[in-house]
């Protein structure tokens, strides 16, 4: 039974929904662990090591952001191919990558680890927090390729519009992950590492689930030749999509790090609440995510199977969904907000506990307001990554870059701590500008020709 859902027929906005569903649950089951990692740690080995987890933060989302840049640009052409029906080149295409994200997972394992100690003096990470900082990212960075073996996976069958096997292996890898972290935190005592080790298992499980189905699938299953043969071509064109998003993701991780270098220098408390709200950012992502890779998906197989004016009544059907989407997530946040921020913390002094409990909820509010312009810049980016134009998008990352950096910068010459929040949310403003202005250009391009919807699927 094949779970692929082919985009270029039926109502874009049901096709849209049923597509990315699954990738809801995925991304809920994948934040309720990560939200569960955090609680471990901030009860389970104490308000230092949260804070610690957090001055290392952005640097892991920056590895995790490569890989799931690469592996997401490397999906475009599939779902292209797919689109069109050109089930052959899909499968070389597939070949290709899985042998392109093996160096690339080297590469990355060697640099990160390398370059470790250089980060950490970059961040200014306190030193009673550098040892545990240092534990903790070292592992995460130690399973790099577990890392890039799940996105890989999971976007091969993304490209295709499978989106249910990669929710089951995230539903999987979350209750390996938090069984875990029960175990060798509470059990073991193996505090900080533990937590990081049951991450990199969680995430070699989720790949292998999703390999499986690919070795199951005649149209993605590739033979040896094809890990082996010499295509220039073909490299150029993954590594054109790739690279692109990869360095996007890149550029907003320093943006993040940069931020996380000046919260540094803030007080213990204050680390923490702030890390507690970036742990819970997910939960803002976990729709924006499942529409953006469904707007990629849907673009992608309409780009290759040429029919542009479908291209544009997806779009308008996923920026509804994500702007009644946003409305809803930010205003339950912000009715839930203080006791889910404090559920992370736990200190002995009762003072440091209630500092570290209002930052995290003042950071959290300002997110849940401007929450829309993020879901913005997801349906917008993804519908021109699904075209296949990935330079616009980085061009946006790094206006963020100037953003960020420039407000975070100020705002820790000044001292004033709260208003680090504003870097983020500013940031997020420059890039929907710029990502809409480029996606109603290219539609326009895009113009009436090639095939068009039937009467019977504008619905």
């Amino acid at each position: 039974m094949t779970n692929d859902i082919n985009m270029t027929k039926g109502s874009p906005l049901r096709l849209m929904v049923t597509f990315a569903l699954p990738l809801m649950l995925g991304n809920a089951f994948q934040q309720f662990y990560t939200v569960t990692d955090t609680a471990i740690v901030g009860r389970g080995v104490g308000l230092d090591a949260l804070a610690a987890l957090g001055t290392v933060d952005w640097l892991t989302w920056m590895m995790l952001g490569v890989a799931q840049g690469l592996t997401q640009g490397f999906s475009v052409p599939m779902a292209m191919q797919y689109g069109k029906g050109d089930h052959e080149e899909l499968r070389r295409t597939v070949g290709y990558s899985v042998r392109l994200s093996a160096l690339i997972a080297l590469i990355c394992l060697v640099l990160s680890e390398g370059l470790l100690p250089l980060f950490l003096r970059f961040l200014h990470v306190p030193s009673e927090l550098t040892r545990m900082a240092a534990l903790y990212a070292g592992i995460i960075f130690g399973g790099i390729p577990a890392i890039v073996f799940y996105n890989l996976t999971a976007s091969i069958l993304r490209a295709v519009g499978d989106s249910r096997t990669p929710l089951a292996a995230m539903i999987a890898a979350s209750f390996l992950n938090i069984g875990l972290d029960l175990l060798t935190v509470f059990v073991f005592h193996w505090g900080i590492a533990g937590a990081a080790g049951a991450t990199v298992l969680a995430q070699f499980l989720s790949g292998f689930i999703c390999a499986y189905k690919i070795g199951k699938s005649p149209s993605l299953r590739f033979g040896k030749e094809d890990l082996t043969r010499r295509d220039p071509a073909l490299c150029r064109s993954l590594l054109g999509c790739g690279i692109p998003i990869a360095l996007q993701n890149t550029i907003i991780a320093v943006g993040g790090i940069t931020i996380q270098s000046v919260v540094n220098g803030f007080s213990i408390g204050f680390i923490a609440g702030f890390t507690a709200t970036n742990k819970l950012y997910g939960i803002f992502e976990i729709c924006a995510l499942s529409y953006g890779c469904a707007v990629m998906t849907f673009v992608g197989q309409n780009y290759g199977a040429a029919i542009p004016e479908r291209i544009k009544k997806g779009v308008r059907s996923a920026l509804f969904l994500a702007l009644l989407t946003s409305v809803v997530i930010g205003g339950l946040m912000i009715a839930v907000g203080r006791p889910l921020t404090a559920f992370f913390i736990e200190a002995e002094d009762p003072l440091v506990a209630a500092a570290a409990a209002d930052t995290a909820y003042r950071y959290l509010f300002t997110m849940s307001v401007c929450l829309p312009v993020l879901y913005l810049i997801f349906v917008y980016r993804s519908a021109l990554e699904g075209m296949g134009n990935t330079m616009i998008p980085l061009l946006s990352s790094v206006f963020e870059l100037f953003l960020r950096v420039g407000v975070a910068l100020y705002i820790g010459s000044i001292g004033k701590e709260n208003a680090i929040f504003l870097a983020e949310v500013s940031a997020w403003f420059s890039s929907a500008l710029i990502l809409a202005a480029a996606y109603y250009i290219t539609a326009a391009k895009l113009g009436t020709k090639g095939k068009r919807i039937p009467e019977d699927e504008n619905e």
